[in-house]
């Protein structure tokens, strides 16, 4: 039975720690909220007061945390680091600038050879329930060879993007442009039909079986028309990755105007209060800056 450290325990990487158990892994978890480690321990996992203690006897450790900062201070200032033993790969899950996470690579390098694979996810919080994420991995083939059953039991579409550490990490920065986008483009459109009293609900079942569908219309579009949706993922993360595709584009010198267009948005939709909604209430700024109060 192979033995994952799994740090994050939140939203997504709860589930996903779940699914591991499920498959047969053995599952150490670590959160700084003792609720999500009790809740862990209900599932049949494990779980780590420290991280060192967290690194001991491993084949893989998962970082599945909120951003690069903390990637960086989980891996390079906890102790984790040398606490790790040859056998174990690191395996990078987070949403990151794919340059830092390349720099990050030659630091941890310099300090351990460690096996490191840059794998980043996508399929949000209900892909994550599902097991049916998908994984786009970078680094050494066969390293990544060796975790695909780790990926298996995380995901149903598995994909090797490239042997160099920050390949990943761009292909989720792709992926996250093209998802801003498309909320950005379902709330615009949602917009222009309340202000001219189109019944939205009729809109959202026209457009999601016509040409202009996609799956954030069908996926964000109904949680738009609610008050108070339910929250899978916040405003402030397409701040955040948005962010991090407008950065990219600026370090490698590619124009990015639609994407910068959506982050105001989203940006906008945080400066009005919704920062830890739903990221589908970014059709709020469409709202505020339309003058639309009856939607």
């Amino acid at each position: 039975m192979k033995k994952i450290g799994f740090i994050g325990l939140g939203s997504m990487g709860m589930p996903m720690a779940q699914n591991l158990l499920k498959h047969g892994f053995e599952v150490t978890g670590f959160d700084l909220s003792v609720e999500k480690k009790e809740l862990l321990r209900q599932y049949g996992g494990q779980t780590a007061e420290t991280l060192p203690e967290l690194a001991v006897g491993q084949d893989y450790i998962i970082l599945m945390v909120v951003n690069y900062e903390q990637v960086e201070d989980v891996i390079l200032n906890s102790g984790l680091l040398e606490s790790i033993e040859d056998h174990t790969t690191i395996i990078m899950m987070a949403t990151c600038p794919s340059d830092q996470i390349a720099e990050l690579s030659k630091r941890i390098a310099s300090r351990k050879a460690i096996k490191l694979l840059d794998a980043p996810v996508s399929g949000g919080v209900a892909g994550a329930i599902a097991g049916t994420l998908t994984v786009m991995a970078a680094g050494d083939e066969a390293v990544f060879e060796e975790a695909k059953p780790v990926f298996e039991a995380i995901g149903s579409r598995i994909y090797h993007v490239g042997p160099e550490i920050g390949q990943g990490s761009m292909t989720k920065t792709v992926n996250q442009l093209l998802c801003g986008v498309h909320i950005a483009a379902t709330a615009e459109a949602f917009a222009l039909a309340s202000k001219v009293k189109i019944d939205l609900s009729i809109i959202l079942d026209i457009m999601s079986e016509s040409s202009a569908s996609s799956w954030m219309l069908k996926d964000r579009g109904p949680r738009m028309l609610k008050e108070q949706p339910e929250i899978t993922s916040a405003v402030d993360i397409f701040v955040k990755d948005l962010g991090i595709v407008l950065n990219t584009g600026n370090n490698i010198r590619t124009a990015l105007p639609i994407a910068a267009c959506a982050h105001q948005m989203f940006l906008a939709a945080s400066g009005l209060g919704y920062a830890k909604e739903d990221d589908s209430q970014v059709i709020r700024s469409y709202y505020a800056m339309n003058n639309i109060t009856d939607a």
